[in-house]
């Protein structure tokens, strides 16, 4: 790429992190995304100042030939949507190139969600994993705060340790674009919460009489992060799958996210209430539960309604036919 190339990545994705506080993964996104939308134009010996539409829409035609989701496609729209937004704001571009071009969209694909049973077979398996009494602590307190707030794994593994002090009813959580949102603990998160500080707190005193620095994090690691990476999380959560015989294929960090709110949605609680715990800007995002209930509800009827597979039921261990 060129020199000015990567100035207009580089000053893109500086800006996004100053102006609004986007996290970072998403300005990795937008770096690998905008870094191959560079290559493929520099091919065609264009270069970002000089882009048609003609040119963008002609890369997503090759995005899609080289048979990339829709999800992935959409996102890669986006980010060229938003650094030539910043341009023609910048001064850079008299036009904007992309500002007409439509996303391919994406499927609607339900969340994948746990039921109950499998959220507390997860629950126990932390309970019993790990090398000490520590890991098992952590875990523990890891595996509860998830399925209490229903937090991203970003802002779990990221919790400052000041958040959880003094035995709190609530946690103050930092998510998407700096924003805050309250979020109250249940009395078993509350308990992990408890007796997992104390043998952090303890590990800590240690290492402060050997000269070493105090973590910030709840979580500390010895990482460059200075955290529990999200990563080495999801790998955890999966060992607590095969430990508590749920299938590792649906259980991802979001999926105990997911659990959080369709579960809250089953128990009665309102929309707005649910949006405003997951941290959700509109609450249309937050309606996806409503399906994923439907669709709950719908398989319950088909796998224990007595008329539901070929209009017969069982009536005292015997078969009978409707209307008879």
């Amino acid at each position: 790429m060129s020199a000015d190339t990567d100035r207009w990545i580089s000053t893109f994705i500086e800006a996004q992190a100053a102006e609004l506080g986007a996290a970072q993964n998403t300005l990795l996104a937008y770096g690998r995304d905008l870094k191959d939308f560079a290559a493929w134009i520099t091919g065609r010996g264009r270069s970002f100042d000089r882009v048609k539409q003609d040119d963008i829409e002609a890369y997503l035609v090759f995005c899609d030939e080289q048979g990339l989701a829709k999800s992935t496609r959409a996102r890669r729209l986006s980010s060229i949507k938003q650094m030539y937004r910043f341009a023609f704001e910048e001064g850079w571009r008299a036009e904007n190139p992309a500002i007409q071009i439509s996303g391919p969209g994406q499927d609607k694909r339900l969340p994948k969600t746990l039921d109950i049973a499998e959220v507390d077979r997860l629950l126990e398996a932390a309970r019993a994993s790990g090398r000490n009494e520590a890991d098992a602590k952590r875990n523990t307190c890891l595996m509860e705060l998830l399925y209490a707030t229903g937090m991203r794994v970003t802002e779990l593994v990221g919790l400052p340790v000041s958040a959880a002090r003094g035995d709190p009813r609530m946690l103050l959580i930092l998510g998407k674009g700096g924003k805050e949102r309250i979020v109250p603990l249940s009395p078993p998160a509350r308990s992990a919460l408890t007796d997992w500080l104390k043998l952090r707190d303890a590990q800590e005193a240690a290492a402060r009489a050997k000269g070493k620095p105090v973590s910030r994090f709840l979580f500390p690691s010895r990482g460059a992060a200075g955290h529990l990476t999200r990563h080495r999380f999801y790998l955890m959560i999966k060992e607590f799958a095969v430990a508590g015989g749920v299938s590792p294929d649906k259980v991802t960090p979001h999926t105990l996210r997911h659990a959080f709110a369709t579960h809250l949605l089953a128990g009665g609680a309102d929309l707005r209430s649910i949006q405003a715990l997951l941290g959700h800007a509109d609450v249309a995002t937050t309606e996806i539960y409503t399906h994923v209930l439907d669709a709950r509800l719908t398989e319950l009827v088909l796998d224990h309604h007595p008329l539901a597979n070929d209009g017969t039921r069982k009536v005292s261990g015997k078969t009978s036919s409707d209307g008879q």
